[in-house]
C-alpha cells in the first residue's frame, strides 16, 4: 500500500485564498471500522440474495427482485440492481442466458441483457461501432415496459459512447424525464453526456446539475448531482474556472442529503464516498471525517478507481489521511478550486447542448 502522505499532492494542490471554515471547535473523537472490516462494493441485502442465487445458477431471485422494482416504481433501486447484476452476468452468464432463453420477452431480462451488451461494447477499442449494433436491444427493453426510465438511462449512456448527435440526445432526455422527472441515473447519464460532448463545459454542467437538484425531492439522490459536477471539475484540467462557492454549495447540498440517509448502509455508500473525495479536495477534513463515520465499513470503487488501480486501498489511505489530519488539528480549508498543475483553462465554446426542464 502506498504511504498515506503520498496522497497529499493529489488532494491538496490548491491556490491559497481562504475558503469556508467548519469552525475551530475541538473535534469529537470518531472511531472508524478497522481496515480489515471495510468492504468494497458490498451489495444491500435484497441484491445480495439475488447475486447468491445467480451464482448458484438460479435466476428466480433476480426475476423476483427486478419485477418488484418495476411493479412498485422503485426506479433508482432498479437502476442500481441492473448495473450490478449485468456486471456479474459478464463473468457468470449462465443464469441470465437461461432466463433469456426461457422468457425472451420478459422486460427485466431484456433490460439486463441490454445493459450487459452495452458494458461489453464499452470496453472494446471499437466501442462506437459495437454500440450501434446494441441499439435494437435497448429499444426492445424500452418497449417492454413503457413506464420504466432505466432503458432510457441506458440509451443516454449508449448515445455518449456512440457519439450520437445532440438533437437525438435531447429527444432521449425528454422521453426519460417524462417517465421519471427526478430519476438519478438518467440525470447522471445526461450530465456525463454533456461533460464528454463539450469537454471542459463545467459551468454548463453545474447549471444543469443545480437546476436538477433544486427541483428534486429532499430525499432524492438527484440532489447530489452538483457533487458529480464538482467531481468532474476537480478531476478535469480543461475549461474555465468555477468559483469555489459553487463547489462548496455542491458539497453542502450533498452533506444535507447524507444527514437524511441511514448511517452505515450500502445503499448510501457511493454518494458518501464521492462526498468524501470532494470534501478532501476542498480540505474540509472534519466534514470528510463525519462522512466516513456515516459510511461505516462500505467503500465503493467509484470514485477511488478514478486514479488508483486499487480502489479499496486508496479509500483506506484517504481515510487514514483524514483521521490523522483531524487528530493533528485540521487546518482551515483553502480555496482548492483546481489542482495547481491542471493546465491552462480551455477556451469557451458556443452552441453547447443545454438540457432544460426537469
Amino acid at each position: 500500500m502506498v504511504d498515506t502522505m503520498a496522497l497529499l499532492p493529489a488532494f491538496t494542490r490548491a491556490s491559497r485564498s481562504r475558503g469556508k471554515s467548519t469552525g475551530a471547535a475541538a473535534p469529537v473523537p470518531v472511531v472508524l471500522p478497522a481496515d480489515d472490516e471495510v468492504l468494497l462494493d458490498a451489495p444491500c441485502d435484497p441484491l445480495g440474495a439475488a447475486l447468491v442465487g445467480a451464482a448458484a445458477g438460479d435466476h428466480a431471485p433476480v426475476v423476483a427482485l427486478l419485477a418488484a422494482t418495476r411493479h412498485t416504481g422503485a426506479w433508482d433501486d432498479r437502476d442500481r440492481y441492473v448495473r450490478r447484476l449485468a456486471a456479474f452476468a459478464r463473468s457468470r452468464p449462465e443464469w441470465l442466458d437461461t432466463w433469456r432463453s426461457r422468457d425472451p420477452h420478459d422486460p427485466d431480462g431484456l433490460l439486463l441483457d441490454a445493459q450487459r451488451a452495452v458494458d461489453r461494447a464499452w470496453d472494446s477499442p471499437a466501442r462506437a461501432e459495437l454500440l450501434r449494433d446494441v441499439s435494437p436491444l435497448i429499444t426492445a427493453a424500452a418497449r417492454a415496459d413503457n413506464r420504466d426510465p432505466v432503458p432510457w438511462r441506458l440509451a443516454l449512456d449508449h448515445a455518449r459512447g456512440a457519439r450520437t448527435g445532440h438533437t437525438y440526445v435531447e429527444e432521449l432526455w425528454e422521453a426519460a424525464v417524462r417517465r421519471a422527472p427526478h430519476h438519478h441515473g438518467c440525470h447522471v447519464a445526461a450530465l456525463r453526456y454533456l461533460a464528454s460532448s463539450w469537454h471542459g463545459s463545467h459551468r454548463e454542467c453545474f447549471d444543469f446539475a443545480d437546476l436538477a437538484a433544486q427541483d428534486a425531492p429532499e430525499d432524492s439522490l438527484t440532489r447530489t448531482l452538483p457533487l458529480r459536477a464538482a467531481f468532474g471539475y476537480l478531476t478535469d484540467p480543461c475549461g474555465p474556472e468555477v468559483p469555489r462557492e459553487r463547489l462548496e454549495a455542491a458539497a453542502d447540498r450533498a452533506v444535507a442529503l447524507s444527514a437524511r440517509l441511514p448511517a452505515g448502509r450500502p445503499r448510501a455508500a457511493e454518494p458518501r464516498n464521492l462526498l468524501v473525495y470532494v470534501l478532501v479536495r476542498l480540505e474540509r477534513w472534519r466534514d470528510a471525517l463525519e462522512q466516513l463515520r456515516l459510511t461505516g465499513p462500505y467503500a465503493t470503487s467509484f470514485p477511488w478507481d478514478r486514479d488508483a488501480d486499487d480502489p479499496l486501498g486508496r479509500f483506506l489511505e484517504v481515510r487514514q489521511l483524514v483521521s490523522a489530519t483531524v487528530a493533528s488539528g485540521a487546518p482551515a480549508p483553502g480555496s482548492g478550486a483546481r489542482p495547481a498543475d491542471a493546465g491552462r483553462p480551455g477556451s469557451e465554446q458556443g452552441g453547447r447542448l443545454r438540457f432544460g426542464d426537469h
